[in-house]
């Protein structure tokens, strides 16, 4: 039993439910099977994100192997990478 009064306790009982999960990534992952044209459409089709930050991010994947693509709450994550996993792209998120 906790020696906080009954009223600090519910407040520490409500903080503890209410504390923020840091944003989640998803990370993108090379491959030789997928046309840039492709891997640019499905991202900006998963992120929301314009042409010009795709070409980015795909020139990023083919030069190092990987590129963190979305960052946010996990929910959202999953459903980008849903979107990018809709053509056989490899994907991760990691928190």
């Amino acid at each position: 039993m906790s020696d906080l009064h009954p009223e600090l306790q519910a407040e520490q009982a409500v903080a503890d439910k209410t504390k923020v999960q840091p944003p989640a990534r998803v990370i993108l992952f090379n491959d030789e099977v997928h046309t840039f044209d492709e891997v640019i459409s499905q991202i900006m089709k998963a992120t929301g994100c314009g042409q010009p930050q795709a070409e980015a991010l795909t020139w990023e994947v083919h030069h190092t192997g990987k590129a963190m693509v979305y960052e946010g709450p996990m929910p959202d994550c999953l459903k980008v990478s849903g979107v990018l996993e809709e053509i056989a792209l490899h994907t991760q998120i990691e928190i």
